[in-house]
């Protein structure tokens, strides 16, 4: 069996990083910011635990979670087309401060991975 991407990018610090910028981004948009707690550490935590098990790594998040039902954690949110948008141009913004450390079927999986992920999460 092949290595994992969590493998792949190095484990753990990887994702860490690309949750900072992310949430480095979203501190600065207008539309997301009031969608998050004032205090991000807890999300920020939330969101590198879920994409290290997703990709392969340790299973903290459904450990400490249960499963991710990222739907309904997502349902008191009007995650509108716009609201979408906002999200993966942050996230993507954040992959792109990551890049350097990515080869391109990597970066391309999780690019497309990411939009999916926004696209599947809209309900507004």
């Amino acid at each position: 069996m092949g290595a994992t991407l969590y493998q792949r990018v190095g484990g753990e610090t990887f994702f860490v990083d690309l949750v900072d910028a992310f949430y480095d981004v979203v501190e600065g948009d207008a539309l997301l910011r009031p969608m998050y707690p004032e205090d991000l550490t807890d999300s920020r935590r939330h969101l590198a635990l879920f994409l290290i098990q997703y990709w392969g790594g340790p299973r903290t998040y459904q450990d400490e979670r249960g499963h991710p039902r990222l739907r309904l954690r997502h349902a008191p949110f009007a995650v509108t087309g716009e609201a979408r948008d906002h999200w993966l141009a942050a996230m993507t913004a954040a992959l792109g401060a990551v890049r350097s450390r990515l080869d391109e079927a990597d970066y391309l999986e999780l690019r497309d991975y990411l939009a999916g992920a926004a696209a599947q999460l809209r309900n507004a």
